[in-house]
């Protein structure tokens, strides 16, 4: 990386300016610049075909140049590629602007970071550099690997020693059925979502999510990955519900569509058709902290201060001291109802807690299904489910029987419940005591419904039942009755 500078940088440029029309972008051209003791380096956040960080050093009259699709890390436990481009124009240290689609790198482009450098070794295979910037302070180590692979490590223990690295799961904190509270001022209250809990951990522009089961789904779902990109370069673990909308108002029925399809080629026919939205209502770590251990109003702040809204990502306002305005506003447009979170609860990973109350406009619960009854004429494969719920979360707890559903099917569904529960048939009856119920197919107590209902019956059975959907990312073992908790 050392010969005569004014050739050498002439000679170097060569690559840089054949792969681009400077008539057609806005970027520098570029020539040989007087050289000073002065090192300078930029990083550039790059909104190209796929979101990533350009690190480039002043040496020798260009800039030395890696492409870093992860980001520079932040602490020596983790080694980020570094792809050697080619060596860039002074004038790129404060290139900022949208290079025009179809063009070599065409995207937007900002300067992320910037300063000076210390070089304390810069040979052809390997660098090793002090940046002092605005964000970046740290001793790193560039070095070429197999082939042209290089990776960028930091060198020295991160600028900031309480910094975690971003937990690799948080089961999501779960909301008790109640009314609402007596003392509205203590909460803030958020629309009820219908749709499916998912937990994201985003970081170096990607994103991925898992469900309530710890299950990733994020091919599932592709046009929630640009969530990344919105978040950049600050890492964050994040808590919403996977939404499908039916016009203004979310849709369990449309999501179904998507929930259980894996197939690529099928994901992005769906996409069109069915397109969701990942809503977003709590941040659990950010940039190498926990937030769980913050109050939920310090957590919703910091949340709202990141500026999520997208084209399939939002940041719903949460409504402070106002309940019952909320739930009435909700029942008039038919949704589920409200969630109250009291201001100075913490998040309590994978717990039910009183801290977090989800107030409903109709009866609807989480069931297990222990068989089903076949049905007549034209309903002939399946008349009805049979349901029920565990007494307890114990690994001995019974089933209890709550009745059947024979509403809310469609004919596709229909066949793809019988495809899912043929292969689970069992002779005795999954419920404790055993119902009596004229042919009656059981099934091992695996698949979990939502079912929407008017009210339980002094038997314990459930009264006017309509089958909403499967719930694949509900465990069964942790289905109870859930019962409404009052005078909170």
């Amino acid at each position: 990386m050392s010969q005569r500078k004014g050739q050498r940088s002439r000679d170097r440029l060569d690559r840089y300016r054949d792969k681009r029309d400077f008539e057609a972008t806005p970027e520098p051209a570029g020539g040989p610049k007087p050289g000073d003791t002065t090192r300078r380096f930029v990083i550039q956040e790059h909104h190209a075909r796929r979101l990533h960080w350009d690190l480039r050093l002043e040496h020798d009259g260009v800039l030395l140049s890696w492409a870093v699709p992860r980001g520079i890390p932040p602490d020596p436990k983790r080694n980020n590629l570094a792809v050697h481009t080619e060596d860039h124009p002074l004038e790129y240290l404060e290139f900022e602007g949208e290079i025009p689609k179809g063009e070599y790198g065409g995207g937007t482009m900002s300067i992320w970071d910037r300063g000076w450098y210390e070089a304390h070794k810069l040979e052809d295979d390997e660098a090793i550099i002090t940046l002092h910037g605005d964000k970046v302070h740290g001793r790193y180590a560039l070095f070429q690997t197999n082939g042209d692979n290089w990776m960028i490590h930091r060198m020295d223990p991160p600028e900031d020693p309480t910094r975690e690295p971003m937990p690799e799961h948080i089961a999501p904190m779960l909301a008790t059925l109640a009314e609402l509270p007596h003392d509205e001022s203590r909460y803030s209250f958020e629309i009820k979502w219908d749709g499916v809990r998912a937990v994201a951990y985003v970081d170096g522009g990607s994103a991925r999510f898992e469900g309530r089961r710890g299950n990733d789904i994020t091919s599932r779902y592709p046009e929630l990955r640009g969530l990344g990109p919105a978040l950049g370069a600050t890492p964050a673990v994040l808590d919403g519900e996977i939404v499908a909308f039916d016009g203004e108002r979310p849709s369990f029925e449309r999501l179904q569509r998507r929930m259980h399809v894996s197939n690529d080629r099928a994901v992005r026919r769906l996409m069109g058709e069915v397109p969701v939205v990942y809503v977003l209502f709590d941040l659990l770590w950010l940039d190498g902290h926990s937030t769980i251990s913050l109050p939920y109003r310090e957590r919703r702040k910091l949340l709202d201060e990141l500026g999520l809204q997208g084209a399939s990502w939002q940041t719903p306002a949460a409504h402070e001291g106002d309940g019952t305005a909320l739930l009435d506003a909700s029942r008039g447009l038919g949704l589920e109802g409200v969630v109250a979170k009291r201001f100075d609860s913490v998040y309590e990973p994978g717990r039910r807690s009183r801290a977090w109350l989800k107030v409903k406009n109709t009866c609807s619960q989480e069931f297990v299904i222990g068989g089903w009854v076949p049905g007549q004429g034209t309903r002939a494969s399946l008349g009805a489910l049979l349901i029920g719920y565990f007494e307890s979360t114990e690994p001995r707890a019974r089933l209890k029987y709550a009745g059947r559903v024979g509403t809310g099917f469609s004919g596709d569904e229909i066949k793809r419940l019988l495809r899912l529960l043929e292969p689970l048939r069992r002779d005795a009856s999954p419920f404790s005591p055993a119902p009596r119920v004229k042919d009656a197919v059981f099934v091992e107590p695996e698949l979990v419904a939502e079912v929407r209902f008017t009210e339980w019956t002094r038997a314990g059975a459930v009264r006017a039942p309509v089958y909403l959907g499967l719930r694949e990312d509900s465990d069964p073992r942790q289905v109870l009755r859930e019962e409404v908790v009052r005078d909170v």
